[in-house]
């Protein structure tokens, strides 16, 4: 339950109304986390434009930033003038997820509602909430108009100080792509780029966008996202440093008339602008503020149970959906102890209704849960894959849930999503919905990334949002990219949610020449979290697998306790370790540098003295294995190699 109460008397004093004064702006008003190392000021400058700045400890983090809104019968950026600060509270909310990178969340932060008085329109407040690695604040429209609001651009900005470097996602143009399948922020992260530099694709960065400033990281997203607003991301332009936030693409829509930007009524508030930050990149991976900040499920909701799947598509393609082949990797999930198996896209013509529910049924024989691909998509774009033109229509989805949960289906795979426009937010929701009342879990792909809805809707087990291993077999340049791409993503994707990268393979990719290990493979594992995890090696390839690796995928627990960073830097390499619900830690890590690297890791602190370390053996496609014990883990780890610790 999320609590709310007044602090003690030294916060009271600041508290007190901030009436502007007649010769100049009012004077600063502040909030700072509960142990005082975030600090935000929010002014209003002379032409009455709203500002806040966050420092880190002793460092500026981000200097003076716009706030505001700009509707379509006023603005809220300029002009304005501080009406009053309220009182500052205290946030304290405790949760548990069943799908993500920590199973109990506990959150605390300081709470200000600062109140602005503008010539017109909807009053407009800016609702801040500070933790100790993170700041996060969204808008409040209030008034007495009852008619729909526009809002035609948000003034918020993002200034980072100079010498600011960013790990960034370039943006896509809206359909584009495939099919004209775009954005679905299927993109290589640039790396390491000057504050400032425009992006290669002319639509901005996507969110979540990583920087280091002033010695300290901040990441970047947004996070409590309803029905009233569009997805958004950092605009093209960053003039000295400063990224605005930008709308979704006009062709973002469901429908022709189905609205892009943001419509709604009064009170409004906005989905979150979220801010992680810390002294080290620990507080970035290890960070939950996107679910700190959404709405929770209601109270009597159950958690979905997450897993391991099969999945034959990625390495085998379309021609193998069959029946003969599905139920092999059912066999072959039940065999590794998974819950799952996912049969992709053509089920619908090459199997047939008739013929998946048997499968279905010889699943739960198998304890296996069978999820069942869909095409997403209505008019906004030209994928071929079947089922298509079943999901958009109300009526006819909610058919089609309720016959699929009488076959026996487990889940949906729904994919090729048309971006980020607010009926398409509102369509995410309802398909999550209509599932949830079915008793289906959910996997979007070809999708916008998380913004938290795992908590509010608890039978999303993951999205993708990631070029993800498929990419892999498209082209030799992707293949190429895989090392420093996966040592990228926990940093930034991975950071803001469960991610479908769908890691893990061991056999040689057909045409493709793989220039990761198979120790570094087995890494991903480990390393990428997903609601369910779905593994591109078949069975065969598994078959050829020592012993103790097949183990090892068997008993990987099906959902996670915790996480920490061990070590690692953003395209370099990267060390984790993941709590198991039963309380053991498991570590990976890989090296995605064309040079060996030293790892020297102290394990005391997660109390892990024993167990079975697998690794690089003499050549890339081989392992090798040794007992842990002690506390102390000194490896070299080749080029693009890797390594796991499974505890005993």
């Amino acid at each position: 339950m999320r609590l709310l109460f007044t602090l003690g008397f030294c916060l009271l004093t600041a508290a007190v109304w901030a009436r502007p004064s007649r010769s100049g702006p009012a004077a600063p008003v502040r909030v700072s986390s509960p142990n005082g190392t975030v600090q935000v000021t929010i002014e209003v400058d002379e032409q009455g434009r709203p500002t806040y700045a966050v420092r880190y400890g002793r460092a500026e983090v981000l200097p003076a930033s716009r706030l505001g809104l700009v509707l379509a019968g006023a603005d809220l950026s300029q002009g304005l003038t501080l009406q009053k600060a309220e009182k500052v509270e205290a946030v304290a909310d405790d949760y548990q997820l069943s799908t993500d990178k920590r199973a109990r969340c506990r959150y605390r932060a300081n709470r200000r509602v600062v109140r602005f008085q503008g010539k017109g329109g909807p009053h407009l407040s800016v609702v801040f909430q500070v933790s100790d690695n993170g700041v996060a604040f969204q808008y409040l429209l209030e008034g007495p108009a009852t008619e729909v609001q526009r809002i035609t651009r948000e003034a918020t900005t993002f200034r980072l100080p100079a010498g600011a470097i960013g790990w960034l996602h370039p943006h896509a143009k809206a359909q584009t792509g495939w099919a004209k399948t775009q954005p679905s922020y299927e993109e290589y992260y640039q790396k390491g780029v000057a504050v400032g530099t425009a992006s290669p694709l002319g639509e901005g960065w996507s969110f979540p966008a990583l920087f280091q400033a002033n010695g300290h990281w901040l990441l970047l997203t947004e996070a409590g996202m309803g029905r009233n607003y569009c997805g958004s991301h950092l605009a093209h332009e960053a003039p000295n440093g400063e990224y605005a936030v930008a709308f979704a693409q006009p062709a973002e829509r469901t429908t022709p008339e189905a609205p892009v930007t943001p419509e709604g009524r009064l009170p409004w508030r906005t989905p979150w602008r979220v801010i992680v930050l810390g002294n080290s990149l620990a507080p970035i991976v290890e960070s939950t503020l996107t679910t700190n900040l959404s709405a929770p499920a209601p109270a009597a909701t159950k958690l979905a149970e997450g897993g391991k799947a099969s999945w034959s598509w990625v390495l085998l393609g379309d021609k193998n959906t069959t029946y003969e082949v599905q139920r092999r990797f059912i066999d072959y999930a039940a065999d590794m102890r998974w819950g799952y198996c996912l049969v992709d896209a053509l089920w619908d013509t090459q199997i047939g209704y008739d013929k998946m529910q048997e499968l279905a049924r010889y699943a739960r024989s198998k304890n296996v849960g069978l999820l069942v691909w869909y095409n997403s998509n209505g008019s906004w774009n030209e994928a071929p894959q079947t089922p298509k033109n079943i999901l958009f229509d109300p009526e006819t989805r909610r058919r089609e849930f309720a016959r699929i949960r009488q076959m026996g289906i487990a889940g949906v795979k729904i994919d090729f999503f048309g971006g980020d426009g607010q009926s398409f937010m509102n369509y995410y929701q309802d398909l999550l919905t209509d599932a949830a009342a079915a008793g289906l879990l959910v996997n979007f792909h070809g999708t916008t990334i998380p913004r938290g809805w795992q908590r509010t809707y608890p039978n999303l087990m993951t999205m993708e949002a990631v070029r993800g291993f498929e990419f892999l077999t498209f082209d030799q340049q992707n293949t190429d990219q895989e090392a420093t791409h996966c040592a990228t993503l926990p940093f930034t994707r991975n950071a803001v949610g469960p991610m479908d990268f769908t890691p893990v393979c061991f056999s040689e990719i057909p045409g493709k020449q793989r220039r990761t290990s198979n120790a570094f493979e087995l890494a991903l594992s480990v390393l990428f979290q997903s609601g369910i995890q779905h593994y591109a090696e078949t069975d065969e390839g598994m078959a050829r697998q020592p012993a103790y690796v097949q183990s090892f995928l068997r008993q990987l627990p099906a959902g996670w306790a915790d996480v920490k960073l061990l070590d690692g830097f953003p395209g370099e390499y990267a060390v984790l370790a993941r709590q198991a619900p039963d309380g053991r830690w498991y570590v990976a890590g890989i090296n995605a540098t064309d040079q060996p690297r030293e790892l020297t890791l102290d394990l005391a602190k997660l109390d892990l003295k024993s167990g079975v370390l697998i690794f690089d053996g003499e050549t890339n496609r081989q392992f090798a294995t040794r007992s842990l014990n002690g506390s102390t883990l000194r490896l070299t780890l080749p080029a693009r190699g890797g390594f796991v610790v499974q505890p005993q």
